[in-house]
């Protein structure tokens, strides 16, 4: 297994600080948020991008995705959508990343079949685009498809090898599934899962691992048996700093995070 964080943890944080962070807290590679206010996005040009790579290369970090905003299964025209995911496929290959994570974004005007269906449309024209960069689109489990069958609903249909799924799973968990039955449904599809903890269902505030009541233990278990397998190889542990200003400090925590994940899994 190996080890993640997402900058969504460390708002703002200039790549240099970001890398360091890693390496010297043992993980092996990041997830960048990928929003205009962070200090990589698709607006960023070449020298900046070969920038950032020799960055993390230097210190044997691996950037392992890209965590874009595109939402597929949003109401509206198909080729704004598509402009987005373009621009994430090419930041993401440009960065030698594996994957671009991406959301379901459905609206509340839209059925379930038409969500299902828009979103499968537009994942399934992307990804040929995709396998040509050398990338795997992931779908969360977010928003209007947070569990893992309902992710599964559009993952199906795709039925292409570079579209996946991103196992969240405090979203799951939120809708209801167990980790059994998210793990099922996704495994035939999953490229990495986001790790986090929250003190409640009604307060989703941000916690060190294993601080909170999500069912960790059970996810890591399920993704050791598969090591090796479809989706063992990454975890990330996905820190909602930015959206909680008041939740503890991310960098104090992170070798302590990493060590719990080593010792649920030898539990």
């Amino acid at each position: 297994m190996k080890y993640a964080f997402s900058t969504l943890g460390v708002p703002g944080m200039p790549m240099s600080d970001v890398v360091r962070l890693a390496a010297e807290t043992g993980y092996d590679g990041v997830e960048l948020r990928a929003h205009p206010e962070e200090p990589v996005h698709p607006g960023i040009g070449v020298e900046e991008r070969a920038d950032v790579v020799e960055r993390f290369d230097s210190a044997g970090i691996r950037i392992l995705a890209v965590a874009g905003y595109a939402r597929v299964a949003a109401p509206g025209e198909d080729e704004p959508v598509q402009e987005e995911l373009r621009g994430l496929l090419a930041l993401a290959r440009d960065l030698r990343a594996p994957y671009v994570r991406v959301f379901p974004g459905g609206g509340d005007g839209q059925s379930q079949e038409e969500a299902d269906a828009t979103a499968a449309r537009r994942l399934g024209l992307a990804a040929e685009t995709a396998a040509d960069m050398g990338v795997r689109i992931l779908l969360e489990t977010h928003d209007s498809h947070r569990t893992g069958a309902a992710a599964s609903r559009i993952l199906g249909p795709v039925g292409h090898k570079n579209v996946g799924a991103l196992w969240d799973v405090m979203h799951t968990w939120l809708g209801g599934e167990t980790p059994a039955a998210a793990h099922a449904v996704l495994a035939p599809h999953l490229g990495y899962t986001q790790l986090k903890d929250i003190a409640s269902a009604d307060d989703t505030t941000p916690l060190a691992l294993g601080a909170g009541v999500l069912p960790l233990g059970e996810c890591v278990a399920l993704l050791d048996e598969e090591e090796g397998g479809g989706g063992g190889g990454w975890v990330c542990w996905e820190y909602e700093k930015r959206w909680y200003p008041e939740a503890a400090e991310l960098p104090g925590m992170l070798a302590a995070g990493r060590e719990y994940v080593e010792h649920l899994r030898h539990a």
